[in-house]
């Protein structure tokens, strides 16, 4: 039976009792013992979910908590103490489920194995069909998801959270599963573990590079997912050669193996030689190399969402999306953006965007060079864990 299929029946049939928001009190004194987080993508994403990790380990300290994450992103989570479990997910290879039949036979065997750990309870961050279909194919009697989940996931839940009326942060959105399960007063921990080996062996590839182990620097991330994210490249280089000239210290510019070459395009239009190891780090890497750093520029990526994670001073710079829902969380005084009518569009290809990029071309280099020299002389360090805003509570629908 195909996938689409399954959901067809999964909807029409299922006798199951969902509940909203009338219906929360039930969960909050049940105690599970194992508990499956689904949050496979992507690197600032998995990130937002963290904090929900963190409640979930107060409120269920002898529970064994377990994540299920794209394989790429598992390094990114499995030092963190309160986790027990890693299930690495292939994203890649499970895109053609019904397109290949070893692929769908080899998912319908992924599927049945997290059967076999007979989780009790099921929260799926993620929130699309895959997910929700792996939540419900897990069995477990406690299956909760987003109230307005897309591509209909929200029918293989029994339990769903309630939205945010107007523009949440992706953090707050997800926090929303504590209500149900009776931690919403638990801290919002950001939280994320450095690996000493891995601060080792970034220090070794930095020295090989011509920078001194223990050096300040500051890290540049150019890069992100959507072209439309994408500041200009020279007003990049422009940012590092100014904070040089002012401040007399390297830059180094970050990146996936994707963004070497974009890396390598910032640097070429630079006079101060910035060091560059994008394409050479793994992830733990990246977050060593994050922690390193005295100050991080980057755009709306997954790397301002590892500087936060790690309480890092940094500055970002905004277009297509909304920072309201992914800025730096509690920090929005390190954003840059343009105002202008158009923006947030959510726009991921430049080709459809009717206004020549005005939302990054129109911010300017030298006010974002002047806060980085900012954050640089006051060597500041953020808090990672918040107290809830109790005003969202009531702010649900």
């Amino acid at each position: 039976m195909g996938l689409a299929a399954t959901m067809n029946l999964r909807a029409e049939h299922d006798r199951e009792k969902v509940t909203t928001s009338t219906h929360m009190s039930a969960l909050a004194h049940k105690n599970f013992r194992r508990i499956l987080l689904i949050k496979p993508s992507s690197l600032g994403d998995v990130l937002h979910g963290v904090p929900v990790l963190w409640a979930l380990r107060r409120r269920y300290p002898r529970a064994h908590i377990a994540w299920l994450v794209g394989s790429s992103f598992a390094p990114l989570i499995e030092d963190i103490p309160g986790l027990d479990e890693v299930i690495r997910f292939d994203r890649v290879k499970y895109r053609r489920i019904g397109r290949s039949i070893p692929v769908t036979i080899s998912f319908a065997r992924f599927a049945a194995d997290l059967r076999r750990r007979r989780f009790d309870l099921i929260i799926d961050l993620q929130g699309l069909l895959r997910s929700g279909f792996l939540s419900w194919a897990c069995g477990a009697a406690v299956r909760i998801g987003f109230g307005q989940a897309r591509e209909v996931a929200w029918v293989f839940y029994t339990h769903r959270i309630p939205p945010i009326r107007g523009d949440a942060h992706a953090v707050d959105r997800n926090f929303r599963v504590t209500e149900l399960l009776g931690c919403a007063d638990a801290p919002i921990d950001l939280s994320l573990p450095v690996r000493p080996a891995a601060r080792d062996s970034l220090q070794s590839k930095l020295a090989e590079l011509g920078l001194p182990p223990g050096a300040d620097f500051l890290a540049v991330a150019p890069g992100a997912r959507w072209e439309t994210k994408l500041w200009r490249l020279d007003s990049f280089a422009a940012v590092i050669d100014t904070v040089h000239d002012r401040v007399g210290v390297p830059s180094v510019l970050l990146g996936s193996p994707q963004e070497t070459e974009l890396c390598h395009r910032v640097a070429s239009g630079c006079r101060s030689r910035p060091i560059t190891i994008a394409g050479k780090t793994s992830i733990p890497e990246l977050v060593a190399a994050v922690d390193a750093a005295r100050v991080i520029l980057c755009n709306d990526s997954g790397t301002k969402d590892v500087a936060v994670a790690l309480g890092k001073p940094l500055v970002t710079v905004y277009g297509p999306t909304n920072p309201r829902r992914t800025s730096p969380y509690g920090r929005n005084d390190d954003l840059f953006r343009a105002d202008i009518p158009c923006s947030p569009c959510y726009l991921k290809k430049l080709s459809r965007c009717r206004f020549q990029h005005r939302c990054m071309h129109e911010v300017a280099p030298q006010p974002v060079a002047e806060r980085i020299i900012d954050l640089w002389r006051h060597q500041l360090r953020y808090n990672v864990i918040h107290v809830r805003n109790p005003d969202l509570a009531a702010a649900s629908t």
